[in-house]
């Protein structure tokens, strides 16, 4: 979940570092640090806290040399500190390391290192990295780099520079991102491609497993036995202006308008012109679908929200059995899967640790995959069987908005796609969804266009402590979603629970002026909605409402906000209802005071268990 840059050139690294690691920040904020090789020596420079820190320490204090690696630190091992912050380096100063990941036998390894005389200074695994290379090499440093990650396990994406080779830098990847980018007599290596951009838009992605050899003039790739590689180059097509935050005070903030946009651009490429769904990038035919007895979805965090919206969604089109799995929790359940499961892994960065590894116990099972994801030449996209893009552009909000919706979108899409092939639908509903799909934009820029109540409620409850959501069937899936948004860059705390669920334990919590966020959006539930937020305010609690605007007026009686979204269909409301939970969830940042797109103890992309 850190962030890792890297260059080989002719200009002065040091600047090329740190706008690197800005755009990189989103990864990991606690600490930052460079190593620059600057006569004859390796200078390593590495601060507690943001990265201003670093760059405010390199404007007074300059380092002149133009081979060096960065670092922006997400902490797994060890506290937040000048010593433990990256890079790391060997005991004779030979060496320097940056690594995002985590090596699991580290203990192991710096036992022995120590019995053979190396003294630790950190608390972090990755110093384990630097002394294993320093203590191979003899010369070599490509020799020392293979023998050490050959001992090394677990994951990791690591930049090594050495002060007897200044002419090199050599970077390896296992199970965490890594891209090379291909200058003109420089080179670059990068988490991200946002790292990059300014200056190449021309990458490799490289394979687990895979090193990178970095001259001024030459990138060579070679496979975990040393024998050369081929590789394709990936051209960029998104400019740096989409990463940037285009006058918006956050890049949440962007990112929430730019939904519109991200929805129109994922929804009708895969419609022709008569709006017929066409997913000319799957190769699934009616067969395999009738051979398929269920589906499985893996995904963490908003992504399994997401998932449980499309589980409804397939489910109610396709007629076609899903359960929606924690990623985190499936291969170690012993899952039912096998060559009749379609498995659907979905994850914006395409590089989620938890998700990878179960796609590859599903795989290792016999069930055909298929991904959603938002980054193109991403891990997951590329070890599965079937791509769904999410076309939302970058996103760089720790707190995912736009990947979200169009995550929904896709699955959406998906289910009719899948209805229509199987026969369960006729062309003419599907159709009829389809054109409702395609007004979703515009509904959503609504929503956005009208956010005044949205931003006064939220000024209002800028001091809570706590706050519960609540909703029924759909509703029930995008409150676990509004919740979710709320403590990631609030820090209240929140809990989503199932409307029907508040008699069985959780209305006990309620106490005068507790915050209720009720969703009411679903027509055949919406009776026994209006009873669930009769009860909490007869408990005292604060009740603001989502629901329809032909709904408005009723929820009014039972609510002391209401929030309103433009008309839909039930089964297509949670692309809207969304919206207004997102802001929310925006302004209650903003009201307190909180890093809105850095929020603590989090990262845009979870690369590690």
């Amino acid at each position: 979940m850190c962030g890792i840059v890297g260059y080989i050139g002719e200009e002065q690294s040091a600047p090329i570092l740190i706008e690197g690691l800005q755009k990189l920040e989103y990864r990991g904020y606690d600490s930052a640090g460079v190593a620059i090789y600057s006569n004859d020596g390796i200078i390593v420079k590495k601060f507690k806290g943001r990265l201003a820190v670093l760059e405010e320490h390199l404007n007074k204090n300059r380092i002149s040399g133009t081979l060096g690696i960065g670092h922006t630190r997400w902490a797994t091992h060890g506290e937040p500190n000048d010593i433990n912050a990256h890079p790391h380096s060997s005991y004779g100063g030979n060496i320097a390391v940056v690594h995002n990941g985590i090596i699991e036998n580290y203990m192991k390894l710096k036992e022995w290192l120590t019995s053979v005389g190396t003294e630790f200074i950190t608390e972090t695994d990755t110093e384990v990295i630097a002394h294993l290379v320093e203590y191979y090499y003899e010369g070599d440093l490509i020799e020392a780099v293979q023998k050490a990650v050959h001992r090394m396990e677990g994951a990791y994406a690591i930049g090594v520079i050495c002060k007897h080779q200044p002419d090199m830098l050599v970077a390896v990847r296992k199970d965490s991102p890594l891209v090379v980018g291909i200058g003109q007599g420089e080179n670059f290596i990068a988490s991200d491609i946002p790292a990059l951009l300014k200056y190449t838009r021309d990458v490799y992605f490289l394979e687990d497993g895979e090193m990178a050899v970095l001259t001024k003039e030459h990138i060579d790739i070679f496979n975990e036995l040393g024998m050369p590689m081929e590789r394709s180059v990936f051209k960029v097509t998104w400019d740096l202006e989409s990463a940037e935050k285009g006058g918006y005070e956050h890049f949440m903030l962007k990112e929430m308008h730019e939904q519109p946009k991200a929805v129109r651009d994922t929804l009708m490429p895969r419609l022709d012109d008569t709006n017929r769904i066409v997913l000319n990038e799957l190769s699934l035919t009616p067969e395999q679908l009738k051979k398929f007895n269920k589906i499985v979805m893996i995904a963490c965090g908003t992504a399994w929200h997401a998932g449980l919206v499309g589980k409804a969604a397939i489910e109610r089109f396709a007629r076609i059995p899903v359960e929606v799995e924690i990623a985190s929790e499936f291969r170690y359940r012993d899952p039912f899967v096998d060559e009749n499961t379609l498995l659907i892994a979905i994850s914006q960065s395409g590089e989620t640790a938890d998700t990878l590894a179960a796609l590859r116990e599903a795989k290792a099972r016999g069930a055909h995959i298929m991904t959603i994801t938002n980054v193109v030449g991403s891990r997951i996209s590329r070890e599965a069987q079937d791509v769904f893009y999410t076309w939302a552009g970058p996103e760089i909000a720790v707190a995912s908005t736009k990947a979200y919706i169009t995550q929904v979108v896709a699955l959406y899409l998906l289910g009719l796609f899948m209805a229509e092939l199987k026969g369960v639908m006729s062309r003419d509903e599907v159709a009829t969804m389809v054109e409702e799909l395609i007004t979703m934009p515009d509904k959503i820029q609504h929503i956005l266009d009208h956010q005044e109540t949205i931003q006064e409620t939220a000024n209002k409850q800028l001091n809570q402590d706590h706050a519960f959501y609540i909703g029924r069937g759909l509703d029930d899936y995008t409150a676990r979603e509004g919740s979710l948004k709320l403590k990631e860059i609030s820090y209240v705390h929140s809990e989503a629970i199932a409307a029907g669920e508040l008699k069985h334990g959780t209305i006990a919590l309620l106490e005068e002026g507790t915050l209720v966020v009720a969703m009411a959006t679903q027509e055949r539930l919406y009776d026994k909605m209006l009873s669930n937020m009769k009860e909490v305010k007869a408990r005292g609690a604060y009740v603001v409402a989502v629901t329809k605007e032909s709904l408005k007026k009723e929820v009014e009686q039972s609510a002391d906000i209401v929030l309103s979204i433009p008309n839909s269909s039930d089964i297509l409301t949670p692309i809207l209802s969304v919206v207004p939970l997102q802001l929310f969830a925006y302004y209650m940042a903003v009201a307190r005071g909180a890093d809105v797109d850095k929020p603590k103890n989090l990262a845009k992309s979870v690369t590690v268990e």
